[in-house]
């Protein structure tokens, strides 16, 4: 059986204590296919990337993980060292928001929203119970977005 890397996405074979492609230790979820739900995380930050090759590579991920039958997708872009956010943060965000009003994902949800209490995420909690567990629930980690793919 294979899992799921929480920080690179790549699948991993069962018993793998670190990931072989990121080599952080391996939090195993059952892998995209095997189940109802499916979530997938990537990190958008691997090898400190110039924003055009952050969004591309946003953009590909997005596209596998449809194809894919992906239904949450936990993008991490890191918060930025300027104390107010990061251009790739921005800039995902600003392409997250016109890929919603083009009906390409469902929804997003910024990090620091991801809070049980906020009336969007109640929706997705409704509509995907699995996220209650979703470590970064109620973290307002200003890193990350959750992508709701259709």
């Amino acid at each position: 059986m294979e899992f799921i890397c929480e920080i690179c996405g790549n699948e991993v074979l069962d018993g793998v204590s670190l990931c072989p492609f990121c080599g952080v230790q391996n939090e195993s979820k059952p892998a995209v296919g095997s189940g109802r739900f499916s979530k997938k995380t990537v990190n958008l930050e691997i090898g400190r990337p110039v924003l055009d090759i952050a969004l591309h590579r946003m953009n590909e991920v997005i596209a596998d993980a449809k194809r894919n039958g992906v239904h949450v997708l936990t993008l991490i872009h890191g918060y930025g060292s300027s104390g107010k956010g990061g251009i790739i943060r921005q800039e995902c965000r600003k392409t997250l928001e016109y890929m919603k009003i083009k009906n390409d994902i469902r929804d997003y949800i910024c990090g620091e929203d991801f809070n049980k209490r906020a009336a969007p995420v109640k929706a997705q909690l409704n509509r995907f119970p699995e996220l209650a567990l979703d470590r970064n629930l109620n973290r307002g980690n200003r890193g990350i977005t959750l992508v709701i793919l259709n």
